[in-house]
């Protein structure tokens, strides 16, 4: 659920409140019970940027590819004589 931002247009209180997507907006300010608070347009805490998350994108060294290295230091798996 998303924080919503208000703000009081008679006493300038502000408020933060937890609420649904589907849920009305606020009205009366806590603060001093008057049915004028408006929602405020604000930024999220944290943004994603880029085109996704990668293992790679927090690993340092020669440790790149963490899959990669489990898979290359197993033991070979041989593909003749089964039949």
């Amino acid at each position: 659920m998303p924080i919503y931002e208000y703000q009081c247009q008679s006493c300038g209180h502000e408020h933060e409140a937890l609420q649904k997507l589907s849920a009305e907006p606020l009205i009366i300010c806590p603060a001093c019970s008057k049915p004028e608070l408006m929602k405020k347009i604000s930024a999220a805490g944290f943004r994603l940027k880029g085109s996704g998350w990668y293992e790679t994108d927090f690993k340092n060294g020669t440790k790149k590819n963490i899959a990669g290295e489990a898979s290359s230091s197993s033991p070979a798996k041989s593909t003749g004589d089964s039949q």
